[in-house]
């Protein structure tokens, strides 16, 4: 969303970046100072794939129609679906999704549109999915993204209980055996699935490469392998400087995980951490230092 908004920017066309609070939150009264009389189009994630933050999508659709009926309001719920309830609004003109991030097929995703909405063709040619999109139409993976959606939905208080607790055993294990490490996103309204944290003293990609030396497959907010040594613009958002940021790491889980996954885990990246700071000149004198002298927001 936010490449094709620049795109847009570039072709001329304003846009405006709603803030987030410190937890990734976006809140009604920020969204409502951002709109504008010329706004066309409103795009909000349902939860953060980095941090895992869930927003109030409903309260914020409700915003910006009381502002203008006519703005579209587009949330991204391809972390979500399936996997929470997704909370149901009239005021949601489009949600889009992605089958491979609930169990089913890669390659097939799902616009869910309101009725009266209209929209130029993605493509032009036969008039295949209604004159939205023309082209051979995947029906293998269009019945195979259903039959995941279905089959998370159906199980997913089951699914959400169990993985939630799992998750929490893990940042409760992490935070506890990892001195100086810092969880990143809401502590309550996130995705069942999702830990964030950040590390101090530790570079996330170098953790990440020792994790998976360890047999735990882990992802950092940085872009050190990018031809772009900023680290993630989620982080950044969320006040975080450059330095703190570098240091982060996202683990996800799913109801397939047991305990004794998530003791493995919290071990291999208490391990892994302690193998980055062996080698990092910053954690030389820690432990004489305070925690505030490596980043001035650390408890």
């Amino acid at each position: 969303m936010l490449n094709t908004a620049a795109y847009l920017k570039r072709k001329g066309h304003p846009l405006s970046v709603v803030p987030v609070d410190g937890e990734g939150l976006v809140s009604a009264e920020a969204l409502q100072k951002t709109l504008r009389p010329d706004t066309a189009v409103v795009s909000v994630i349902t939860a953060n794939n980095e941090i895992g933050t869930i927003q109030p999508i409903a309260e914020l659709a409700r915003t910006v129609k009381a502002f203008d009926p006519k703005i579209l309001f587009h949330t991204d719920a391809v972390q979500a679906a399936g996997h929470i309830p997704l909370e149901q609004t009239p005021d949601i003109d489009m949600l889009s999704l992605s089958a491979h991030k609930f169990g089913g097929p890669k390659g097939i995703g799902a616009m869910v549109i309101r009725n009266g909405v209209k929209l130029p063709p993605l493509l032009h040619g036969g008039g295949h999915e209604r004159g939205r999109r023309s082209s051979t139409e995947n029906v293998s993976g269009a019945v195979g993204l259903a039959a995941a959606l279905s089959h998370m939905t159906e199980n997913q208080e089951r699914f959400m209980k169990k993985t939630a607790a799992l998750r929490d055993r893990l940042i409760g294990g992490v935070l506890s055996s990892v001195p100086y490490s810092k969880l990143t996103g809401h502590p309550e309204r996130r995705l069942p699935g999702t830990a964030s944290f950040i590390f101090a003293a530790v570079e996330g990609e170098s953790l990440v490469l020792q994790l998976d030396t360890l047999g735990v497959a882990g992802s950092s907010g940085s872009a050190c392998a990018s031809a772009s040594l900023d680290p993630s613009h989620v982080l950044l958002a969320i006040g975080l400087p450059h330095e703190a940021a570098h240091g982060s790491l996202r683990l996800t889980i799913s109801h397939d995980n047991t305990e004794k996954d998530i003791d493995f885990v919290v071990q291999a990246v208490k391990t892994a951490v302690e193998r980055c700071r062996s080698m990092s000149p910053l954690w030389d004198t820690a432990a004489d230092r305070p925690a505030e002298s490596f980043y001035p927001f650390w408890e």
